[in-house]
């Protein structure tokens, strides 16, 4: 029997490693079934749809769980698998073993999921808890199929710890010429309660906009040591701690497919799905900065008429169109946190001569979206949101920070602090 047992532990530990060998250690969807992939702090009440706009890291001591949850568009329910990978500051998968940062067997059914109720598109819903664990850091969790074996998502995710103190402010940037166009945030490191052998380099820290991990600064350095009072000071003189300010992002509110919601220009209803054509956008780079409350990026899902996004929210092909000049060198994309702000064929937009812009369609789930448009253009390929967007240093933005610390002789990069910051809040 207990050979039976350890046989079939390894077989199961085997494939589970094999899976995870093979997946990307950052935010993706393998599966074109697989959709409205969330990962968020289970404050609040499973419906409360503000719950969604909240970035995945808690504290290592929480009282609450991360929640994950996903729709398989497939005609019928799957065994699904969940596993977490450990990683480094760098999001390299670090050396430790699943026993060194769990707290039981690293393979995690989802068993809670629900079949969608009153809507013209079927799918499954799955929501999974997802387990506490023994250290902070950075982690990717992966979902596999039961059947083949094959990865179906990936999504980071972080557990921290408070041991150090981080000050932080974020101000227009120093920089003259950027001064009306970009946002600049100063901060220092309390380290009373985590002596350092080496402050200069013993810590890592990395700074985010918008919770999003195509926009981030690392690689900083102390200016100045203040070993008496324990203190890191951080105070660039070359916009090393800048971001360009960027645009309030667009948004449109596809709550209830009764009437239309803000920024939907038609419904065209159907048989299989009712289809939201959006008003147009145009370039916004050359104008003048206008105030509007956003979600920074982010997007919630929702269904007004029973408060049960979860299962009840419709999915809709929906139509962006940009009106600009077609540019043969060029390629813009919708973007947003809708499409985990990859750039990819779902996403991306072609030239309609009828219609004199660029448009795409995209399947999405009812709730308020938000979204921009980014450019790639020129010999480097970098995305360019400010092409279309424009840069603006009064555009409301979040920005968090990320201190990580490996000690001596460990084996992993520890996250030690963290701390958000808002610029120019409204609300």
């Amino acid at each position: 029997m207990r050979l039976t047992l350890f046989i079939l532990l390894s077989f199961c530990y085997f494939t589970a490693t094999s899976q995870s060998a093979n997946v990307l250690l950052e935010d993706h969807i393998y599966n074109n079934n697989i959709s409205t992939v969330l990962l968020y702090p289970g404050i609040d009440d499973l419906e409360n749809p503000r719950r969604l706009i909240s970035s995945p890291i808690i504290p290592l001591e929480s009282t609450f769980p991360l929640i994950l949850e996903f729709d398989d568009l497939s005609t019928s329910s799957v065994s699904y698998r969940a596993k977490i990978i450990h990683c480094n500051a760098d999001w390299s998968k670090s050396s430790l073993n699943d026993i060194e940062f769990t707290y039981q067997f690293n393979e995690y059914p989802i068993t809670t999921y629900d079949q969608s109720f009153s809507t013209k598109v079927p799918y499954f819903h799955y929501r999974l808890e997802v387990p506490k664990l023994k250290l902070s850091g950075n982690y990717v969790l992966f979902v596999y199929s039961d059947n083949d074996r094959k990865t179906v998502l990936s999504r980071r995710f972080m557990v921290y710890e408070s041991r150090v103190g981080i000050d932080a402010q974020a101000r227009f940037s120093q920089g003259i010429s950027q001064q009306f166009s970009d946002q600049q945030i100063d901060f220092k490191i309390d380290y009373k309660g985590n002596p350092l052998n080496a402050p200069q380099t013993d810590l890592k820290v990395v700074m985010r906009k918008n919770f999003r991990w195509d926009q981030i600064r690392t690689g900083f350095k102390p200016t100045n040591v203040r070993p008496f009072d324990q203190i890191l000071e951080y105070t660039f003189f070359n916009l090393e701690n800048t971001f360009p300010g960027g645009n309030e992002f667009h948004y449109f509110d596809s709550r209830t497919l009764s009437a239309r919601g803000y920024g939907i220009m038609e419904l065209q209803r159907m048989a299989d799905f009712t289809k939201l054509v959006l008003f147009p956008d145009k370039l916004r780079s050359q104008g003048v900065y206008i105030q509007v409350d956003d979600l920074n990026g982010q997007y919630i899902v929702d269904q007004t008429e029973s408060g049960r996004g979860s299962v009840e929210a419709d999915y809709s092909p929906v139509v962006f169109t940009l009106r600009i000049q077609e540019d043969p060198d060029a390629v813009f994309y919708v973007n947003g946190a809708f499409n985990l702000w990859q750039l990819n064929d779902r996403n991306r937009m072609t030239w309609n001569p009828d219609a004199n812009s660029y448009q795409a369609e995209i399947f999405l789930k009812q709730g308020v979206i938000n979204y921009d448009y980014t450019v790639i253009k020129g010999k480097d390929k970098k995305p360019d949101e400010a092409y279309v967007e424009g840069n603006y240093a009064a555009t409301e933005n979040d920005y968090d920070i990320l201190v990580y610390y490996r000690p001596q002789a460990g084996r992993s990069d520890l996250l030690i602090g963290y701390r958000t910051v808002e610029w120019n809040r409204r609300r």
